[in-house]
């Protein structure tokens, strides 16, 4: 029974207050361990930033059962002095900064807690050596330190991490299975070679007698920071995310966000391919995340989840990254500037993209069209084999009445008189229609097979986007305005945003106490209840800073209305309305993908099909 046990009576509870004592160092460490060390790939985490702000070109890790056996991390940085390294290893002990300045933080560790929380935990040994002195060694085990020692090595530093958790067992049982972790190890590994692509990565599963299994190489990149990251992204996530992946590099009010963000036709099933980084620095930050999503969500399904590497670049006092021992987390000074920069800046690419779809969509469809493997001819015996009459009468065989009716594409002799430029268009020439709802065209280089429903319906709702913008959102007052109750709290937040609010035609005033009065709605959204209107807009306030669940749900209905107004499967159309289809097409943002993601058309390559039926 605990001091705490709810059936302890108030006779049984101690009259003496409890004896306090400090705890010993080794507790401290160990203490202290359990917020930077959660498991071995954030021990790996921890080295390869250190080896990085040494100066690396070049880091291995190499790992054995899903690095609780071991975790080694060499590197060819600046290295440490046999002086150096007891200072190294102890508790707030730094090279990174002086103390007196925690907002300007430039540099991956600055805490001092790695190595000191590492050896409180496992068996460490740090073998480094600067330009011009000797190598040097020295060990942690359990928070016990030994005396440095002269050691062979070449200039930069080995750590070795052996037996992680020994010191404090129970932790182990926490550890997932050896394969998960060592899929955590390989993904920290990975980002950090995203934000560092001039520098060298190798990453090396041992087991005992088994020859080592590299799991993980990139070689460093040259070039400028694009052409780098370009090359190096190409490595970790694959020549398709690149091949459909946008540049950016816009900046504004001394923030400057880059990177690659892929094509919305290229959109994944989960977050997997999100990344992002502030000044080189891999975070899990909320704000941004939200703000990449914010960014699709008028091209995505809600099962869909864009794609996108970014770093945002800023004045290091602008940005706090001493929120938590792990460093995974940030706190911007102003954080609606940095939201802000994220969604303009990727919605500016992809507007720039124009009617551009990813190569997937293709790459798909050429799939689907190749011939399936034939099957072995069956054994053709001598009697069996045509006579030279058979042949002769074979080759005098003539189509059979009323073939030509067959149902084929719908063709207009028009079409011939099409102009002979139309083909220069990036869409093409329109040549025919098939099932009353895929209109095909003739490019230059190949052909396109557009889906006239989906390609108009992106085409009525950016006009109605247009629109809107143009001449505002309409608001619509309430005969009796309703009235809704909230906390004291939520109606100050809500009241706060009541100027934005009403720009978008929702119009609150308070009404004594904590209510507040709703006297306008969007008359867009027709008849909608205002209170819970009133309380979508507030969580996402209260969880943003800001809603946008009002824009999104007047959106949604233009969407809708989009939708409706479109052409029509089934409906024929000359090949006048298909070109003009096309060319409006080339002329609107965003009409390589309908409103919910998916591909307005498909685009062949001409040796691709010639691929197809083995003329190349």
């Amino acid at each position: 029974m605990t001091l705490h046990d709810p059936k302890i009576s108030g006779s049984d509870r101690p009259t003496r207050p409890p004896v306090i004592r400090p705890l010993d160092e080794a507790a401290i460490k160990r203490i202290a361990a359990g917020e930077v060390v959660e498991r071995p790939a954030s021990a790996v985490k921890e080295l390869v930033e250190n080896a990085l702000d040494a100066g690396a070109r070049r880091i291995a890790v190499e790992y054995s059962a899903g690095g609780k056996v071991l975790i080694r991390v060499t590197d060819d940085g600046c290295g440490m002095t046999a002086d150096d390294l007891p200072l190294a290893v102890a508790l707030h002990a730094t090279s990174k900064i002086d103390g007196t300045d925690l907002l300007n933080i430039r540099s991956f560790g600055f805490r001092g807690e790695a190595l000191a929380s590492l050896g409180a935990v496992g068996w460490l040994t740090i073998t480094s050596r600067a330009e011009g002195n000797d190598g040097a060694q020295i060990t942690v085990a359990g928070g016990r330190l030994s005396a440095p020692r002269p050691a062979a090595a070449q200039k930069g530093t080995v750590i070795e991490l052996r037996d992680l958790f020994y010191a404090t067992p129970a932790r182990l049982k926490f550890l997932r299975a050896d394969r998960a972790e060592a899929q955590a190890i390989a993904e920290v590994v990975r980002r950090l070679a995203m934000a560092e692509p001039l520098v060298g990565f190798s990453l090396t599963e041992l087991a005992e007698g088994e020859a080592p299994r590299q799991i993980f190489r990139a070689d460093a990149q040259t070039g400028n920071f694009f052409d780098a990251l370009h090359g190096r992204l190409t490595g970790i996530l694959g020549a398709e995310f690149t091949a459909n992946a946008l540049k950016i590099d816009i900046e504004r009010d001394g923030l400057h966000l880059t990177g690659y963000a892929a094509l919305p036709t290229y959109s994944r099933g989960s977050s997997v391919q999100q990344f992002v980084f502030v000044n080189g620095r891999p975070v899990t930050d909320r704000l941004l995340l939200g703000a990449l999503r914010v960014a699709y969500f008028d091209f995505l399904s809600r099962d869909r989840h864009p794609a996108a590497v970014l770093n945002l670049i800023c004045d290091p006092e602008r940005v706090d990254v001493n929120v938590h021992p792990t460093k995974s987390e940030v706190r911007f000074r102003e954080p609606e500037a940095a939201r802000s920069l994220i969604i303009t800046g990727l919605r500016t690419a992809l507007s720039s993209a124009g009617h551009r779809a990813s190569t997937t969509v293709a790459d798909a469809t050429l799939a689907a069209m190749r011939p399936e493997s034939p099957a072995p001819a069956p054994r053709i015996y001598q009697m069996d084999r045509p006579s030279q009459t058979t042949f002769a009468r074979a080759a005098t065989w003539q189509a059979p009445t009323g073939f030509a009716e067959a149902p084929m594409a719908r063709f207009d002799p028009a079409d011939e008189r099409a102009a002979p430029d139309e083909e220069a268009y990036p869409l093409g020439a329109a040549k025919a229609q098939l099932h009353g709802n895929y209109i095909v065209a003739q490019t230059a280089k190949g052909m396109v097979i557009v889906d006239q429903h989906a390609a108009h319906e992106r085409l009525v709702y950016e006009r109605l986007k247009r629109q809107m913008a143009e001449t505002g959102i309409t608001a619509q007052a309430l005969l009796i305005p309703e009235i809704v109750d909230l906390s004291s709290s939520d109606a100050a937040l809500l009241l706060s945003h009541a100027a934005d609010l009403a720009a978008l035609g929702l119009t609150i005033e308070p009404f004594g106490g904590s209510a507040v009065a709703v006297r306008e709605t969007p008359a867009i959204l027709g008849t909608v209840s205002a209170a819970a209107l009133i309380r979508d807009v507030l969580d996402e306030v209260s969880d943003m800073g800001r809603s946008d669940s009002l824009q999104t749900r007047i959106e949604a209905i233009l969407s809708r209305m989009a939708c409706h107004g479109s052409v029509r499967s089934g409906r024929a159309l000359r090949p006048d309305e298909m070109n003009a289809l096309l060319r409006e097409m080339e002329a609107t943002p965003h009409s390589g993908q309908c409103n919910h993601g998916r591909p307005t058309y498909v685009e062949l390559q001409l040796h691709d099909i010639e691929r197809l039926f083995g003329r190349r």
